[in-house]
C-alpha cells in the first residue's frame, strides 16, 4: 500500500472523535458500537462483540478499507 498522508489521518480521527463526542467534549477511544455493528452486518468485518481490543476485517472488507484509505488519505 502506498504511503498515506499523516495529516489527513489525524484530521479524520479528530473528526470521528468530534462526531461521537458526548457530555460536552468527551469521546470514547474506540469506535461507536452502532457503526461497528453496521460494518459487521454489511460483511466488512467479523462480529465486533467480545473482549478483544481488535476486530478482524473480512477479505472483502480489507480490500474496501485499503481502497478507501488510499482515496481519502493518499497523496
Amino acid at each position: 500500500m502506498p504511503a498515506l498522508n499523516p495529516q489527513k489521518l489525524e484530521d479524520t480521527v479528530l473528526a470521528l472523535l468530534g462526531a461521537f463526542e458526548f457530555d460536552g467534549g468527551r469521546a470514547w477511544k474506540r469506535y461507536d458500537f452502532d457503526v461497528m455493528e453496521a460494518l459487521a452486518e454489511k460483511g466488512w468485518i467479523h462480529d465486533p462483540r467480545g473482549r478483544a481490543e481488535s476486530v478482524q476485517l473480512t477479505p472483502e472488507g480489507l480490500a474496501r478499507a485499503r481502497a478507501l484509505a488510499q482515496v481519502l488519505f493518499g497523496d
